[in-house]
């Protein structure tokens, strides 16, 4: 049996190409070296297939060449458009990034924590996690730097949109429409996790009630865990009420599309008998009509890495908290009440 080749090295490199292992270590860490000596290194890389190894270039250069992403539930379809668009600037640099998935309490505490990535990235990039005062410290000790996605802490640069001002925006929608019976289904606080947005946008739906006069009522408001199944089943409990409500806001298109399923499961027509306003503005929303809060996904993973990379070159000028803007996408699921 052939044996497998093993991976070239810069001796190898500093062989073909004519010059000292010096020489080739200059031009992998942008030191002086002659155009015709750089030119014969990068021709010598290519037929090798030489690629620096991260451990060697930070000894060298105390860069690692990597960001590091801590993200929860990366797989839900909110996390994924939102990686896509960190994917996409990432792409556009010269860094590799590391995800770190937290699916609970504990993973949340390690990866803010002991096991936070600093020392093994140049920048940390934390989505939808607010940091304790204590996390905080030891970043700015550690001395990298951090961008908070859809999080906030007043010690960090953040990149995020107003919950608040998202769940004013669809239920003033529907109270323009003629609703007063207005339900909310949102997610029930985990424990350890520190998610607030779902309880944002359920103070920015109260806020809107208050504004019209419209009473706010403990009964329209339900919550559970996050996802379509339970957001059905707290559905069928609202339509089951004597008095059901005439429209219903969810704090996530994914529990929107739990509503419409509930709703049609009990013989409520949308939008004749129910209107349904969503948030996020998923991939799936325009497919089903979704009148949706529209949240920038994709731009804010590119906002957050570029605020990263310009921290790195101590050229972010860009307000300590940017906020992206907000707007309601109306489509078929709502109308004035019968």
């Amino acid at each position: 049996m052939r044996r497998a080749r093993s991976p070239a090295t810069i001796a190898d490199v500093a062989s073909q190409a004519g010059v000292g292992p010096s020489t080739v270590s200059r031009v992998l860490n942008g030191g002086q070296v002659s155009g015709g000596a750089r030119a014969r290194v990068m021709a010598a890389m290519n037929d090798l297939g030489y690629r620096p190894r991260a451990s060697a270039r930070s000894l060298v250069t105390g860069s690692t060449g990597t960001l590091s992403l801590v993200i929860p539930f990366f797989t839900d379809p909110s996390a994924v458009q939102r990686m896509r668009g960190v994917l996409s600037a990432v792409d556009e640099t010269d860094f590799e990034l590391v995800v770190c998935n937290v699916a609970t309490a504990a993973q949340r505490d390690e990866y803010l924590g002991p096991r936070a990535p600093l020392d093994r990235s140049d920048g940390l990039l934390i989505v939808s996690l607010a940091p304790r005062d204590h996390e905080v410290e030891a970043f700015v000790r550690a001395g990298a730097p951090v961008v908070l996605l859809d999080a906030h802490h007043p010690g960090l640069p953040s990149v995020r949109t107003d919950d608040v001002a998202g769940g004013m925006l669809a239920t003033r929608h529907l109270v323009e429409l003629g609703h007063e019976r207005i339900a909310f289904v949102g997610d029930r606080p985990q424990i350890g996790m520190g998610f607030v947005a779902s309880d944002r946008r359920r103070d920015g739906y109260r806020l809107a009630l208050q504004e019209a006069a419209i009473p706010v009522r403990r009964e329209l408001q339900r919550a559970g865990p996050h996802g379509r199944l339970v957001a059905h089943r707290l559905t069928r409990e609202l339509l089951s009420l004597p008095e059901p409500p005439t429209a219903i806001f969810a704090a996530s298109d994914t529990q929107a599309l739990g509503v419409l399923e509930a709703a049609g499961a009990e013989g409520f027509r949308v939008p004749e008998d129910l209107s349904v306003v969503g948030f996020d503005d998923l991939e799936v929303a325009p497919y089903v009509g979704l009148t949706t809060v529209h949240q920038p996904l994709e731009e804010s993973g590119r906002r957050g890495v570029a605020r990263l990379v310009a921290a790195l070159d101590d050229e972010d000028t860009e307000p300590y908290e940017e906020r992206l803007e907000l707007r309601l996408e109306v489509r078929r699921t709502t109308a004035s009440p019968r």
